[in-house]
């Protein structure tokens, strides 16, 4: 059943959703569509899955195309992702060619007649070649573009440049001399991913995935996909250090998504380095509803990602209260408030990061409590879905006046 606006009432206040309808008054005769390349997986179909049916309960008509690819597509365009965000890649003429060609296939085939077209990051970024430019478009980057491989940037700007506005995760990513607009992603408090769960809920769904609520040994949890940036193989590291002091459990909670064909591999390598460990376990494709027992069950989520774009699992723990640390990279310095609403490390130094896992499990539970309560707060304000229904209701109002 689909929630509604009303529905949020009790968490941000009439006064909130009361502005959100007024805004979305404003633009109730636009038809807007978003593009992405995949309905499951990662973090943007999450994001679109949430916020779509409220923008449209908000006022203007919303719809979602999906640009679909052959494997070899979805390869480049991981390629392109990760070059993005500062890795290699052999940027050869052929792989241009499968990355305009699945974009030029999808325009033969799907009309884009709305008021308002909307572009998520860079796999239909050249779409926009291919429909002559009736309306306005925007592209919604997801990335962290604070250190992009030059070359790939430049190819990709070429299709970047005749957007008419830019939309960033943060200020640090945005395109100099851009047309832009700063817009946090953020999470749904009313998502099964979110929910306030019961303590027998939490603990059916944590032996689900393989954790024994019985077991008193502290519970280190990560939820990310499974992806050389968030560094899966980092995090088995830093717990064998962690292991040194205490003895402890490891839980990663990890996911594929249909446009990431470097996931399997990494998972495959994943279940090689934890084989006959019983003090690791793995849930692939957790349901939403066991990822958020994993997190409130967790005594310290990780997010020890080398590249990240924002980060949302980490506004997710934050959320639900549970003492969090995130690398000092990309979007989590925007979520976290170092000491105060969890804490940030080096994610390169393995023996910092233990140092502050062991911080927090052996700290005054007072303490905990506090930060905890101010997490949740710092998401109330900054990172729930209705702050960013708002700023894109603000940002349709302004391209379309």
């Amino acid at each position: 059943m689909n929630k509604s606006l009303i529905d949020y009432r009790e968490i941000v206040g009439d006064e909130k959703i009361d502005t959100i309808f007024r805004k979305g008054s404003a633009v109730r005769n636009a038809h807007i569509v978003m593009v992405n390349s995949t309905f499951q997986g990662g973090g943007v179909a999450e994001i679109l899955r949430a916020l779509i049916p409220l923008l449209n309960d908000a006022g203007p008509g919303v719809g979602w195309r999906v640009v679909h690819g052959s494997p070899d597509f979805f390869r480049v365009t991981k390629r392109l992702h990760n070059a993005l965000q500062g890795g290699e890649i052999d940027l050869t003429k052929k792989k241009k060619q499968v990355y305009r060609r699945a974009n030029e296939e999808f325009s033969k085939y799907t009309h884009l007649d709305n008021d308002l077209v909307v572009i998520h990051d860079p796999q239909p970024l050249p779409l926009i070649e291919y429909y002559g430019r009736k309306q306005p478009w925007i592209w919604r980057c997801h990335i962290d573009l604070s250190n992009p491989n030059e070359e790939v940037w430049d190819y990709l700007k070429r299709f970047v440049l005749p957007y008419d506005h830019e939309v960033y995760q943060m200020e640090k990513f945005s395109r100099e001399g851009s047309t832009h607009s700063i817009i946090h992603p953020s999470i749904d408090p009313l998502s099964t991913k979110n929910m306030e769960l019961d303590e027998k809920t939490k603990n059916k769904y944590l032996k689900k995935v393989g954790v024994d609520p019985k077991d008193s040994r502290p519970l280190i949890v990560q939820v990310s996909r499974f992806d050389p940036w968030k560094d899966p193989f980092g995090v088995i590291k830093v717990f064998d250090l962690v292991k040194e002091e205490i003895d402890a459990r490891l839980l990663l909670v990890g996911a594929f998504a249909s446009d990431d064909p470097e996931a399997e591999g990494v998972y495959e390598g994943v279940l090689h380095k934890t084989k006959n460990r019983d003090d690791i376990i793995l849930a692939p494709n957790a349901h939403d509803i066991a990822v958020n027992a994993a997190q409130r069950g967790a005594d310290v989520v990780l997010q020890k990602s080398l590249r990240e774009g924002f980060g949302l699992t980490v506004s997710e723990s934050m959320w639900k209260g549970t003492p969090t640390i995130g690398s000092n990279v990309g979007g989590i310095p925007a979520q976290i408030e170092d000491g105060e609403t969890g804490y940030l490390v080096d994610p390169e130094n393995h023996e910092e990061v233990a140092k502050k896992i062991l911080d927090v499990l052996n700290s005054d539970s007072e303490e905990i409590e506090e930060m905890g309560r101010k997490a949740r707060e710092k998401v109330k304000k900054n990172f729930l879905i209705t702050e960013q229904i708002e700023k894109w209701l603000d940002l349709c109002g302004e391209i379309l006046q």
